[in-house]
């Protein structure tokens, strides 16, 4: 298939440019970069799904259930229905400190994607008394995407009664 062939082409193309800014001299720190290169550190495999329906996975509660998500998070995620399955499989990389890219059409969830782990780490953290810190850059390509995603997450927070963490 094509379309593997073209990933990889992109990929190679992103690696020979994102390495063409400098010239790494230290030999230990030249041959570190190359390992994590070679263990596709920085992009994951591709991951094509040419189903139009998106498949359904757990509800929030199940994943509150069974410890993926905290009760918090589950109050403030509270969703009349399940979550799709790229949304179940997003929460279990993060939760699992792995790099992921979700590409689905458009209402397919994306937001939830990333919005529910990083404000699941927030509370977990907010519950271990953590010290604040920064959890999460989330990078929009217009303002007005930024801006009604930030009002959409905050009327989940609302919704659960809970303070803006």
């Amino acid at each position: 298939m094509r379309a593997f062939a073209f990933d990889r082409h992109i990929i190679k193309s992103y690696e020979q440019f994102s390495r063409s800014f400098s010239t790494i001299r230290a030999e230990d720190l030249r041959d570190e970069i190359d390992r994590q290169y070679g263990n596709k550190r920085f992009w994951p495999d591709a991951l094509l799904s040419l189903n139009p329906r998106f498949r359904s996975g757990p509800t929030v509660d199940c994943l509150v259930g069974d410890g993926t998500l905290d009760e918090a998070t589950g109050k403030i995620f509270h969703l009349p229905g399940p979550l799709y399955r790229h949304q179940v499989e997003s929460i279990a990389k993060a939760g699992a400190g792995k790099s992921y890219m979700v590409t689905t059409g458009t209402g397919s969830g994306k937001s939830l994607c990333f919005f529910i782990p990083i404000v699941d780490a927030i509370v977990r953290a907010r519950k271990a008394r953590q010290p604040r810190r920064m959890q999460a850059v989330v990078v929009y390509p217009m303002n007005a995407l930024a801006n009604s995603q930030i009002n959409e997450i905050e009327k989940f927070i609302a919704q659960s009664g809970r303070q803006r963490p």
